[in-house]
Order: C-alpha cells, then sequence, then structure tokens
C-alpha cells in the first residue's frame, strides 16, 4: 500500500523546530535559512489543516495536534538514522570515524595516530575534526573526544585525563630584553588570550592566573584575543607572547623545548577529557581497539614541570 505523507523536507522542518522550539536553531542544523524552515511548517501545517505551532513574540510552543505529531516524527527519523548508520557501517568497514576539537585533533590526536596505525592496519581513521557535539544517532561518527563534566546521559564515557591551564611561551622570551624570571616580568610580555568555554564553564583567563599569582600592576585584558586554542598556543611558539594553554595540548611541545613553562602556577579545570561512544558500540572490535589505544596514550601523558 502507498504511503500518502506530506513532503519529507516538511516533516523534517517541522521535526527540527519543534525539537529546538526554535526555527533559528532548526535552520542551523538543516543548513537552511530561518525563512526556508518557517516556509516548509507553514506548508506541513496547510496539508495538514491544522497549526503546529504557537508562534509568541519570544516563543515558539506545541499546540495538541504539534505534540501529537511529535513523538512519532522523531522516533521515525531516528529509526531512519539507524538505518542508514547499519547501511554505512556495512558499506565502510572497518572505517572509524573519530569527532574531536579541531586544537585536540591537531595537538594531541594526530601527532600519536601513526601509532595507532601500526597497531591496527586493518582500521581506517576518519577525522570529523568540529566543535560542535556530534549526534550519534544521526550522524556517521563512532566516538567523539569531549571536554566536560563526564555526564554523557546513554554514553559510554572512559575518562581520559585532567587538566589545568599554564603559562607558556617561546624560549626566547626567557633571554628577551626584559627576562620572565618572576610572574611581576609579565608586564614587559604581550599577554595571549583565547576566549573558550563549554557546557558553560569558562576557560581560566589572566585575570584569574594574576590575582592568583598576586600580581597587580599587569593589565590582565591586553592582547590579542583568539577563538581556538590551538591558535593561541601557535601564536606562543612564534614568540608573539605568553599564552595560557592546557597542560595536555602543549604536553609535547614542552617536551620538545619548542615552549617553556616560566612559572609553576597552574590553574587546575573541574572539566576532564572523555572518549564517548554509543553504549552498545563500546565493545565493537574497531571502537574498542581505539578505546585501548588511546586509554593507553593517556597514561603516558608527560607532566609539565616549570622551565
Amino acid at each position: 500500500m502507498a504511503r500518502k505523507l506530506p513532503p519529507l523536507n516538511a516533516l523534517r522542518a517541522f521535526e527540527a523546530a519543534a525539537r529546538h522550539l526554535s526555527v533559528t536553531r532548526a535552520a542551523g542544523e538543516l543548513n537552511v535559512t530561518p525563512a526556508a524552515v518557517s516556509h516548509q511548517v507553514k506548508a506541513l501545517e496547510d496539508r495538514l489543516g491544522v497549526a503546529l505551532f504557537r508562534r509568541l513574540n519570544r516563543a515558539l510552543l506545541l499546540t495538541d495536534a504539534g505534540q501529537l505529531l511529535l513523538p512519532g516524527l522523531r522516533d521515525g527519523f531516528d529509526r531512519l538514522a539507524e538505518a542508514v548508520q547499519r547501511v554505512r557501517a556495512h558499506g565502510a568497514g572497518n572505517a572509524l570515524t573519530v569527532s574531536v576539537a579541531p586544537s585536540f585533533a591537531a595537538k594531541w590526536l594526530v601527532p600519536r595516530l601513526d601509532r595507532f596505525r601500526a597497531a591496527h592496519a586493518d582500521i581506517e581513521i576518519r577525522l570529523d575534526a568540529t566543535d560542535q557535539l556530534v549526534d550519534f544517532a544521526r550522524e556517521d561518527v563512532d566516538v567523539a573526544i569531549r571536554y566536560g563534566a563526564g555526564d554523557y546521559p546513554g554514553l559510554h564515557a572512559d575518562r581520559l585525563f585532567t587538566d589545568e591551564v599554564i603559562p607558556v611561551c617561546s624560549p626566547r622570551l626567557l633571554e628577551a630584553p626584559h627576562p620572565l624570571r618572576k610572574p611581576a616580568d609579565l608586564r614587559w610580555h604581550t599577554l595571549l588570550h583565547v576566549g573558550w568555554a563549554t557546557d558553560g564553564a569558562f576557560w581560566p583567563d589572566w585575570r584569574m592566573w594574576l590575582l592568583a599569582a598576586g600580581v597587580r600592576d599587569v593589565a590582565p585584558t591586553h592582547g590579542p584575543k583568539f577563538k581556538q586554542e590551538g591558535m593561541v598556543v601557535q601564536a606562543a611558539l612564534e614568540g608573539h607572547g605568553v599564552a595560557l594553554a592546557s597542560s595536555v595540548l602543549v604536553a609535547d611541545d614542552l617536551a620538545a623545548g619548542r615552549l617553556v613553562r616560566p612559572f609553576d602556577l597552574g590553574l587546575p579545570l573541574s572539566f576532564a577529557y572523555y572518549l564517548v561512544c554509543p553504549g552498545a558500540a563500546a565493545d565493537q572490535p574497531k571502537v574498542a581497539a581505539f578505546r585501548a589505544w588511546i586509554l593507553a596514550e593517556a597514561k603516558r601523558q608527560p607532566a609539565s614541570r616549570p622551565g
């Protein structure tokens, strides 16, 4: 029997807008304009002959009809995504897709991947470098590396390592006209800043570090600002100033002498790095192999020391 369904695009637009209760967020998820989402939803309402949303000045609420339609559509799209994922997994064979933040990928994961490939030549690694949280039910991703509090409902989470924020700079700055000998010497140097946040927790900044160090006469907000931590680390490597950075991400640069830690004081972070995946996938051979490898690599993480 032929299924008489409204257009799929209209159903997708409604399901996304209803799930987010936001046309703008739905448009971002679907990679279309808000106007396109609104048009699709209006077309669906006209086709069904009912209003699905109550549109208020600054809010979007579901009508009774909308609340009746959403659960079935959400379950249907989840089942479609699972079916597509099964087909992709069948076609991809032993390919493993890892979702990871660009800075962590560049500074920690990529330099170590040769060791994984040497041990598991049959598994093809595919990196999805993004700051967006992956939706395992809807995206073609096997595992993700996340930075957070470890509260990931419905997912298996392996804690990799904790972290702290430390000052780092090029070794050239230790021998500059105003060498870094004590925290107060930062008055002669450029401070490099990164604007970073996750799950509502903000990255410690220079104001916090200077207060902890007892320094009062250094301007805590002056200096260039970067959106990604990898950028601020690169600026420090180039000798452009002193950065506050994750001890995890600069570990290799410190060990190689490309960066130095001029002062002992670090600011501990309450968050940690986790490897997460759907619970049902945790013991799949390719996922289990990657989990075992990255946990072993995490144990090898060198501790940073003042230079």
